[in-house]
């Protein structure tokens, strides 16, 4: 028998590549960010802060990234998409940090399994770059038949919360899912500041 044919190639085991959420409380939570090569759905009301989260995530120093705009007030930086039918948006994304803002916008326009094929084929162009795509997701906006199906097809799910106790505000974030992995049993209490999200170091437990 040829010897060479007895030879097992055992896997090295090696931690995936962690990208900076651009929020530190978060990246804390998610053991250094999120891993390389996965889809990040995150949810919530336009004024819980997602668009600041998503914002903080594309500007991380050191690295490139593409911010595609389709239904609000593009900045500097940022690519106007709100002409583009999502089969489009591919080519456009460039780095390893793509946001896409909203993709709720995508849904109302182009109908859910539209929108969810875009979907399947940014997840599989982020794990063969091992880059990362954040997308917007407004709650009370969609049914829960497809609000279940984008999670579905998102590698990690994410909510911020905003909840008012007489006088106060409380905000929090969560991390519903992360694929292959078990997803932190903590709430991560942060505030918005001018600088934008700033989230506790010292998560409480749900």
């Amino acid at each position: 028998m040829d010897t060479k044919s007895q030879i097992v190639d055992i896997p090295i085991s090696v931690k995936p590549k962690k990208r900076s959420t651009g929020i530190v409380g978060l990246n804390l939570l998610l053991d250094g960010g999120f891993p390389a090569g996965t889809i990040v759905m995150v949810y919530g009301t336009p004024i819980s802060g997602v668009e600041l989260a998503a914002m903080q995530f594309w500007k991380v120093e050191g690295e490139e990234g593409t911010y595609l705009m389709n239904d609000g007030d593009v900045e500097v930086g940022m690519q106007d998409v709100a002409e583009l039918h999502p089969d489009m948006y591919l080519p456009q994304m460039v780095g390893g940090r793509i946001v896409i803002d909203s993709y709720s916008a995508i849904v109302i326009r182009y109908g859910i399994d539209a929108a969810l094929k875009f979907l399947k084929h940014a997840r599989e162009s982020m794990r063969e770059r091992g880059a990362n795509m954040m997308f917007i997701v407004y709650t009370n906006v969609h049914t829960p038949v497809e609000i279940t199906r984008i999670m579905r097809a998102a590698d990690i799910v994410i909510e911020l919360k905003t909840d008012v106790h007489q006088s106060e505000i409380e905000r929090t974030l969560a991390v519903h899912k992360i694929r292959d992995a078990a997803a932190p049993q903590r709430l991560l209490p942060f505030i918005i500041t001018e600088r934008g999200i700033e989230a506790s170091t010292t998560s409480r437990v749900v």
